[in-house]
Formats: structure tokens, sequence, C-alpha cells
């Protein structure tokens, strides 16, 4: 690097710091690689996500993870690969790609989740091509290890015997969690990321009843938060948050209708449990009425449906104007998992990040070919190897290929 370049970087405004960091880091090296192919596959234990991968002249390979299945993404990649973008290029123009895929608006909207794994893969490859890992290009690092939470459930939690048989359980794995989700569902009885209607005076009871037991179980070692999935009506997420409020929770998930409305402006109103959201927004246009409003105490974009790395790195930077903290949503694969901790350990205002590590399924530790992801004391490594950090097992993934889904060359 020049002392031109350093110079660029010291100058450079705090808001576009990382972009002006990434250039200088990336311009010995633009012009020298090519993408010749994007391909999208689809996992069973995926939580609906796809793998995306992204093949270069250079033997180089890119990974990253979209919110969307597989054939949604491949229709997708052919729609934009049909129009000329990505394929025969450079994959460090990152920005200008950025720029293509989510200023689409004809004949359909860009799509984002799918625009999410692409981006994903391409701050990977240019990790790989510049020898350097993801949260160095993206101006970090802040932080060697990200802090986490994980799930509690399968257990009926209206029994206090079976809750204190989940805490010590929990306090033995060698994870280390210390703060855990429980979801309101089974609890209230309603489906899970279904419209719920209002909640009557017995289904709040349970609610304090059942969030009362796991508090006496854990302890105040451990932190507990209320996982909803958008299911309640506003005057039903404010008589809940009324329930939970003595037991001091972590924070209340989703409880409301995924965009924004006025709704949540009277939720934040009305109690002192912290409010977070943000897990199927998308861009900053979708989180920026909940900063605006100050509607939320902290936003929880997913990497894989937010806008990938450039998009939810805007986001950040906008919740750091007003000091809100930035939670990362997770329920992917080993690629999102490791995306997640290059993300969180890049900005100053991170949280914490869901994890679906350290569950009997092995699910996301057996897809590492090797390096497996390490969390102790609750915390996550952040991988130092080129680009994400992430060898894939080959094995793992024919082996939880999704019905139907071509495994890919």
């Amino acid at each position: 690097m020049t002392r031109r370049d350093l110079f660029r970087l010291a100058v450079a405004l705090p808001a576009g710091a990382w972009m002006s960091r990434y250039h200088a880091l990336a311009a010995p090296f633009r012009g020298q690689v090519k993408i010749t192919r994007i391909q999208a596959m689809g996992l069973t234990n995926q939580a609906g996500n796809c793998l995306i991968k992204i093949d270069t002249d250079a033997g180089l390979v890119g990974y990253g993870e979209a919110g969307a299945s597989g054939p949604m993404a491949r229709a997708w990649i052919g729609n934009m690969t049909g129009r000329g973008m990505l394929v025969g290029q450079d994959p460090l123009a990152i920005g200008y790609h950025f720029h293509q895929m989510t200023s689409l608006m004809h004949t359909y909207m860009a799509q984002i989740p799918t625009i999410s794994g692409i981006d994903m893969a391409l701050w990977d490859l240019a990790g790989k091509i510049t020898g350097l890992p993801v949260v160095r290009l993206l101006g970090g690092p802040f932080r060697d290890a990200i802090p986490m939470y994980s799930h509690g459930g399968g257990f009926d939690l209206l029994d206090p015997a079976q809750c204190r048989a989940w805490a010590q359980k929990v306090k033995q794995q060698p994870e280390g969690f210390t703060a855990f989700k429980i979801g309101i569902d089974p609890i209230l009885g309603v489906p899970s990321a279904r419209w719920a209607t209002t909640l009557d005076s017995t289904q709040l009871r349970k609610v304090a009843r059942a969030y009362a037991n796991a508090r006496e179980a854990v302890g105040e070692e451990i932190d507990i938060a209320i996982h909803c999935h958008n299911e309640l009506d506003t005057p039903s997420a404010i008589a809940v948050a009324k329930a939970v409020e003595p037991m001091n929770p972590l924070f209340y998930e989703d409880p409301l209708n995924v965009p924004f409305s006025e709704g949540w402006m009277s939720l934040k109103r009305s109690t002192r449990v912290p409010i977070l959201t943000g897990e199927k927004l998308e861009m900053l246009s979708g989180f920026k009425p909940f900063l605006d409003h100050q509607a939320a105490d902290i936003v929880h974009p997913d990497l894989a449906f937010a806008g990938g790395f450039t998009g939810t790195r805007r986001i950040a930077d906008y919740a750091q104007l007003t000091r809100t903290p930035v939670a990362l949503h997770n329920v992917g694969s080993l690629v999102l998992t490791y995306a997640s901790a290059h993300f969180g350990a890049a900005i100053h205002n991170f949280y914490r990040s869901e994890s679906a590590l350290g569950r009997p399924t092995r699910q996301v530790e057996d897809m590492a070919a090797s390096n497996p992801p390490e969390v102790r004391n609750g915390r996550l490594t952040v991988p130092t190897a080129p680009g994400l950090g992430a060898e894939l097992n080959p094995d793992f993934l024919r082996k939880h290929l999704a019905k139907g889904e071509p495994f890919w060359e």
C-alpha cells in the first residue's frame, strides 16, 4: 500500500471509511480475476436458505448464503446474469455489483435475499484474492470473538420441574451460552408465525407463569429473551410485555407485524422491556423508520436477508448515529455463522448474534471440512483465514442435499 493509499484511509469520512479502506486494500488486485459462474444449492437443514457459490477463472471460489430457496435463487441468478451482470466481471467491484443488483425495478423488483447471498460470496472472494479475512476488509476487527445467544424450548414451560431440568442441562453445555430466547407460541397454543387473535386473560397468565418458571430455574446468571414470530396484535403485544416485565427479559423479539407501523411506537412507549426486531426486513429502507422513530431498542438484521455485508453494513452505520445496538439473526449454515462472526467483529455497535451451534444434530459444526467453529463462554471465535474461512465438507453437503436440488460442480 502506498502513502497516498494510507492518506486516503486517514481522511475518509467516518460513514464511508470502511469502504474506502476496502478500495485501498483491493486496488492492487483489481482486474486480475473474473467471475465465471454462479450457482445455488439448497440443503435440508438450512431453514429455507440456500448456499451460493461463485467460481472464478483463477480457481478461487466464494461462498455465501441467501435467504431464498434453491429454485428461487437460481431463477434470480439467471435473470441477473441474463442482463449481463456479474459473469465475466471483476468480483472485487463489490460496490458496483451491489448497485447494479439492488437497483433492478422492471419487470420485477430486486430480490434482496438472493442478492444478499451473492454479496456475501463476493466478499468471501475478495478476502481470498487479497489474502485477508473479511473482517479486515470491512474495517475491523473491534473484537476477536463475538457474543452469541442460543435457543430454549422443547419442554413444558408451565412445568417447573421440566424448566429446572432444562436449566441444569444448558449450564453443563461446553459452549457456555449465557443467553437463551424461548418461543411464545407453545405457551399460547397458536401456530408459529401466524397472526393470532387477541390474547385473552388465560393466555396472558400462562405467559407470565411460563417465563417466571424459566427465570426461577436458570437464576440470575443466565438471560432469558421472549421470542415471537410477528404473531400478535398491538394490544396483545403490550399485554405480553407487561406480563413478562417482572422477570427482566434480555429482549422482546418480533411481537408485531414485520413492517414498521405506529403499533411499534405504541409498544415501545408502553414498556421498559428492550424491543428487538428486523430478521425479515430488507436494506436500510426497512430499518430506517424503526430507527428514526426510536421504535426498537435493538435492530436485528439477517445477513442472508437484509443485503449481505454491503447492505447490512449500511444499516449498522445508520444505527450507530443514534447508538442503537445491532444484533444478527442467524439460523443458517456454517457459511452464515462465519459471515455473522466477521460482521459482528467489524462494527463498533455490535450486540449479539443468534446461534444454531451446540445443537445435538451438530448441523453447523459438521458442515466444516476442517477448523469447525469454536464457541467458549458463549462467544464465537472469528476465523482468521482469508475470506470467510469456511471450508465446506462435500460429504456433508451431499448427505443433506434438499430434495430435487442439483449438486453444484
